[in-house]
């Protein structure tokens, strides 16, 4: 029996609903949205905050400990945490933040937690101890499961693994670290190792960063911050160049930012940051340092680039600063304005950077290099360090807090 155009378009819908991945365009459906740089292209947001912040649109508790924050996709929202020793995954509702399902990651080991990575029906996480899986976003049921200190190798830092998987196209990108699989590319279908990469670097343990893709003269490319420094490796899983500036180092945590051919990495614990060029002749790729400047030392909250520059925590004291990208040189630095305390994650949206930090504070700022200036301010409850990044995903701000999830609108009326 023939059916009509409408009602096919109409069974259509009805799948897509059926299984909550009906995307949106302000999805955020991994660590620092979806070009992992922490910046959201929404607008119609508030340019300023009212007295006591944002409305506050719900919250969600039990969603265990930890500093993973969220990806938001379809109609369900996506984070880790650690309960009874376990590591594990939860599936909430985007409308109202219920626990729809929640499933076992892998073994707990501190308490850092990476944040989910979602592709169409699948959602990707890796836990503490290096308990790689795949689950079916419907439910929670495992797909696959890969041990990276077992199967690969690996080598971890002092806190355990805390990376967020990257897609592309048919592949799952991930750092066991360590000098026989520093990274490795799995089918993301199965799971089965398509590549393992030996980085000849001094230091090759996993740091916390996140892979990133960069392509230059041709060459795609992913990039990785290590223990022992930045590194480049072809998509057929050969190293290309490595930058050992950055370490080795007591951890290295901030994901690397992309800028066309050039790469900028930052490194806490009193490293410093570098602006590297690459160049690429025939398959072959170099890294020139543009400079290095130890003032642009950033520990775990990230950077974000708006325009010609760079925003982002000075260590991980509560003092956010501005430079400028292309020579490093430092525009301003927040000195005790504000109640903000200890380190500051940062994302940016419409013209504003969300500063979360530690002590529960979070404010809105302009992003400007002529100075640091707080359009709003608010306290969220907090019963430990605020480290996850915050997250914005259409008109809605996301914060992780402990074994909390607060949902916020922060969209223009």
């Amino acid at each position: 029996m023939l059916r009509s155009p409408m009602i096919s378009r109409l069974a259509s819908l009805v799948v897509l609903l059926a299984v909550g991945q009906f995307a949106l365009a302000s999805d955020w459906p991994q660590f620092r949205g979806p070009n992992r740089d922490d910046v959201s292209k929404e607008t119609g947001l508030l340019k300023e905050w009212p007295k006591d912040g944002p409305p506050r649109l719900w919250q969600t508790k039990a969603l265990g400990h930890g500093y993973s924050t969220v990806s938001v996709v379809g109609d369900r929202i996506y984070t880790l945490g650690n309960k009874d020793n376990v590591s594990k995954m939860f599936a909430l509702s985007r409308d109202k933040g219920e626990i729809i399902w929640s499933a076992d990651v892998g073994r707990a080991g501190g308490n850092l937690g990476c944040t989910p990575t979602v592709d169409g029906d699948h959602v990707y996480a890796l836990g503490q101890e290096g308990d790689l899986v795949c689950l079916n976003t419907s439910d929670g049921s495992r797909v696959w499961h890969r041990d990276l200190l077992k199967e690969f190798h690996g080598s971890k830092g002092g806190w355990n693994y805390c990376e967020s998987p990257l897609i592309d196209g048919d592949r799952l990108l991930i750092t066991p670290g360590g000098k026989e699989a520093t990274m490795v590319a799995l089918d993301k279908k199965s799971g089965e190792t398509i590549w393992k990469c030996a980085i000849p670097m001094k230091s090759p343990e996993a740091g916390y960063s996140s892979i990133v893709i960069a392509e230059v003269g041709g060459v795609k490319q992913y990039v990785q911050l290590l223990n022992g420094g930045v590194a480049g490796v072809s998509t057929d899983g050969k190293p290309l160049w490595q930058y050992e500036k950055l370490g080795p180092n007591t951890a290295n945590i901030p994901t690397p930012v992309v800028l066309g051919d050039e790469i900028l990495a930052v490194a806490g614990y009193g490293k410093g940051g570098a602006l590297l060029k690459l160049t690429a002749i025939g398959d072959e790729v170099k890294a020139k340092e543009v400079y290095f400047n130890h003032e642009l030392t950033n520990k775990h909250g990230g950077i974000v680039v708006v325009g010609d520059y760079m925003y982002g925590d000075h260590d991980d004291g509560g003092h956010p600063q501005c430079a400028e990208v292309k020579t490093g040189k430092i525009k301003w630095k927040r000195e005790g304005q504000g109640e903000g305390r200890g380190s500051a994650s940062v994302t940016y949206a419409d013209g504003r950077l969300y500063f979360q930090y530690d002590n529960g504070t979070i404010a809105l700022v302009e992003a400007s290099p002529e100075g640091y200036k707080e359009t709003g301010t608010f306290k969220v409850e907090t019963d430990g360090q605020a480290w996850a990044h915050p997250v914005i995903a259409d008109g809605r701000l996301y914060l992780r807090e402990g074994d909390r999830l607060n949902c916020y609108d922060v969209k223009e009326k």
